[in-house]
């Protein structure tokens, strides 16, 4: 690997029908998919609902809050573009609107964390072309 490629994070890929979420993020948006026939909410972004496979889906701004529903930290990722990062977390959360989705948990004292713990989506710029969806505790 070389010193450019360590420095570098990648960049997401952006696929056609994912391209609202992203929109949605650089505008400190959290944006999810809403089926308009099962009414049922949709994350990770498709083209057809997985739960009745219709193609009608819209999009929808979500509350942006959540739970945790699993995490893990991680201590060490050398050698890669995320080796000064660590420690951090990754984290599933359940969101308000009933999906889960993967992310990071940041501005959290690690020995709180928790699952079922309280979350808040906040934006994370990684370049001009790309706002990262991150979580941090609710305030109590």
């Amino acid at each position: 690997m070389t010193a450019q490629e360590l420095k570098s994070k990648p960049a997401p890929i952006v696929n056609p029908w994912a391209r609202p979420f992203w929109d949605g993020a650089n505008d400190a948006r959290l944006m999810i998919q809403y089926c308009d026939d099962c009414h049922k909410h949709v994350f990770y972004p498709r083209v057809a609902c997985p739960h009745c496979f219709s193609e009608r889906l819209s999009w929808v701004q979500a509350s942006g809050r959540g739970t945790v529903y699993s995490y893990t930290v991680v201590y060490n990722n050398a050698p890669s573009a995320f080796a000064p990062d660590v420690p951090y977390v990754v984290a599933v959360i359940q969101l308000a609107e009933g999906v889960r989705m993967l992310s990071n948990i940041v501005q959290c004292d690690l020995d709180g964390l928790r699952c079922d713990m309280p979350v808040e989506v906040t934006f994370e710029r990684l370049n001009a072309d790309f706002t990262l969806p991150k979580f941090r505790p609710v305030p109590v």
